[in-house]
């Protein structure tokens, strides 16, 4: 093997080192993941589509009228403080509790599921997009807004010096050897039950370092995680009062 075939083995394995060390995961499967895509939870089962969600056809069944119509047509939302709020987060049966606790210091609100359907069987009519779905519950029961949100943490682990001496069967599991740095983004849309109207827009996202040992890796990622969540959606709720509830 040559030098330079060397030094290029080096900087590729250099590299899949630094991406195994990397890592997406939704908030609806957050679960701890070691780095190899499994977050732990058996009930997730993918996301929402965000084209269902908002009614928007992807078989391009529109024209250039439908399209001038519709920007005529659109009008802002409005969300006043104390309506009554759907709330669905994708890929997961119930919104989580963080969320419903944040949303609830603005709103009356009731959870709904956002676990993707099943695909319809064969010779059976296609199912009705979600964004229709979302609506008749909401309207079913007295909503006037149906407010659907995405979220994927974004993970990325350093080794520390610490895992050079990792080896050692029980002090090397209680030295410190990695710092996590974690990231949580999410994407929310509000769409009004009565026109199918719908606004969407990406709430701050946040930031979280931790350092951790072997031995505590998991506990430590998933306060991380619980943390970033917390942060994330008391902000989401704030801004849909600050942008909505004129």
């Amino acid at each position: 093997m040559t030098v330079g075939t060397t030094l290029r083995h080096g900087a590729l394995v250099g590299l899949l080192l630094v991406l195994a060390a990397c890592s997406t995961r939704s908030i609806s499967n957050s679960g701890y993941d070691p780095g190899y895509g499994r977050a732990g939870n058996p009930m997730y089962r993918g996301e929402l589509s965000e084209y269902d969600v908002l009614g928007v056809d992807r078989t391009g069944g529109f024209s250039d009228a439908d399209i001038q119509k519709a920007m005529v047509q659109k009008q802002p939302i409005v969300v006043k403080k104390g309506a009554s709020v759907l709330l669905v987060q994708s890929g997961a049966l119930l919104a989580d509790p963080d969320m419903i606790a944040a949303m609830e210091k603005y709103y009356t609100v009731s959870s709904f599921s956002g676990v993707p359907l099943d695909p319809p069987v064969m010779g059976q009519p296609p199912r009705p997009p979600y964004s229709q779905l979302f609506r008749m519950a909401a309207a079913k029961g007295g909503y006037e807004t149906v407010i659907v949100y995405w979220g994927i943490l974004e993970s990325a682990s350093k080794d520390l010096g610490g895992k050079a001496i990792s080896w050692v069967p029980v002090i090397g599991g209680m030295v410190p050897d990695e710092t996590r740095h974690m990231r949580i983004r999410l994407t929310m849309a509000l769409i009004d039950v009565r026109t199918g109207q719908w606004e969407s827009f990406a709430p701050e996202p946040f930031d979280d370092e931790a350092t951790s040992n072997q031995h505590g890796r998991a506990a430590s990622d998933q306060e991380q995680v619980a943390s970033l969540k917390a942060k994330a959606y008391r902000a989401a709720a704030e801004a849909i009062v600050l942008r909505y509830a004129r």
